[in-house]
């Protein structure tokens, strides 16, 4: 059996989570300060892709890193780099996808902070910095958790969007769900059945942490 598709589902997904992570919990904290109507507005930019079909979002990914287009076209030309068509298109196509699960689980954390407890630690001289990765961080950390893990589950399970800009290439492309969907359109069930299998252990182990995460928020909270 060739483990390649679980391989480069897993760094992909790994990859992709380090971004978002970072880049959904400061987006979540700053958009969560902005005035209503300009987070309004933010929101609803921001969270498009978690109601899109992937399939829409891989087309207008396409549209923007295909070799035929500005950004695509650069990439290739000034360092002979496809953005399309290799294992590390899956990137762009989970970033976009999972974003919204870790922007709106992070803005929800942080919506719960008690601010208080800032105010309280910039009346003792206390930077801005230590506040936000000492105080704030640490409150909202299972939050944050949860969020991270159900970015990573989503990740490892992007079909539509991956497929469209990755294609599927075995050995190079290929990911546990495309690799899935092939064996299927190839009438080789039984090492479709296999992959199905993993995919359902690690689906398995992924939501039983989610759900220990969310028993010691609630144990916290209480």
């Amino acid at each position: 059996m060739d483990w390649f598709p679980l391989y480069n589902s897993i760094r992909i997904a790994l990859i992709s989570t380090g971004i978002v992570f970072f880049a959904g919990i400061f987006t979540a904290y700053y958009i969560a300060r902005t005035p209503r109507l300009v987070k309004g507005v933010l929101d609803v930019l921001f969270t498009l892709p978690l109601v899109l079909p992937p399939t829409v979002v891989g087309y207008l990914l396409l549209r923007l890193l295909g070799p035929k287009r500005v950004i695509g076209a650069w990439f290739l030309q000034m360092f002979d780099v496809p953005l399309t068509m290799a294992w590390w298109s899956g990137i762009f196509a989970t970033v976009v996808v999972i974003f919204p699960l870790m922007y709106r689980t992070a803005r929800g954390a942080f919506e719960s902070f008690d601010e208080t407890l800032a105010y309280s630690a910039q009346c003792l001289g206390l930077p801005n910095s230590y506040i936000f990765w000492r105080i704030r961080m640490p409150y909202c950390r299972q939050g944050i958790l949860a969020g991270t893990v159900l970015a990573f589950a989503r990740a490892l399970g992007e079909y539509g969007a991956t497929s469209m800009i990755c294609g599927y290439t075995p050995g190079k492309t290929a990911t546990v769900s495309t690799t899935v969907y092939q064996l299927w359109r190839t009438n080789d069930d039984a090492a479709a059945l296999r992959w199905v299998l993993v995919n359902l252990a690690i689906s398995f182990v992924v939501l039983l942490a989610v759900n220990l995460l969310e028993k010691r928020r609630q144990k916290g909270g209480a």
